[in-house]
């Protein structure tokens, strides 16, 4: 996934698939341009129940990418989940999933421009959602401050389509929930 979301299903019906218990995202809006950084609604594991808050898109990058640097953009794009980085983060507490309507890979023009191309379940963007996982960390991000495989082979999201592999990403032992990192059948998304 090319670092582009959007979200522009209704919050009750999140919270309803989803079977959220909390929600602490206020009058959440239509959000069709997620980009990394952005905050985001994110469903995950609380104290007190399933609850949806807004969170930052972004993980912390591995030691590795940033010798050298001055800032840490983070990560958006989790390919290695057997990396000791990751694993660290692949239990339940740690899981989460991404409400999503429609994702975005870039597609090269003849002249060499990008574009985005859209990608959902069909043409009535129906919700979906990605497995992902959360953590809270701080970084300098900005020195000011402090079928997709033809367009992005190595970064095809994981996407759960129903409320039994969201309950299976939120609840199952990590190699039963790493299960879900497969390929979808080729009917489960279209070029928009």
């Amino acid at each position: 996934m090319c670092n582009l979301y959007a979200q522009t299903s209704s919050q009750d019906e999140i919270r309803a698939i989803a079977e959220i218990l909390n929600d602490h995202t206020g009058n959440l809006p239509l959000m069709p341009d997620i980009y990394p950084d952005y905050a985001a609604p994110i469903v995950r594991n609380g104290q007190n129940g399933r609850e949806m808050v807004l969170a930052r898109w972004g993980m912390p990058s591995p030691a590795f990418a940033l010798k050298g640097r001055k800032v840490d953009r983070g990560v958006t794009n989790i390919r290695n989940t057997a990396s000791p980085h990751w694993r660290r983060w692949l239990g339940l507490s740690h899981r989460c999933v991404v409400p999503f309507t429609a994702f975005s890979e870039q597609a090269r023009q003849d002249d060499g421009s990008f574009h985005p191309v859209w990608f959902a379940a069909d043409a009535t963007k129906p919700l979906r959602f990605f497995a992902g996982i959360w953590t809270s960390w701080t970084s300098v991000r900005k020195l000011k401050e402090g079928e997709v495989a033809p367009y992005h082979p190595k970064a095809m999201p994981v996407i759960l389509e129903d409320r039994e592999e969201i309950e299976t990403w939120l609840t199952a032992p990590t190699l039963d929930a790493l299960k879900l990192q497969r390929p979808l059948q080729e009917s489960s998304l279209q070029v928009l």
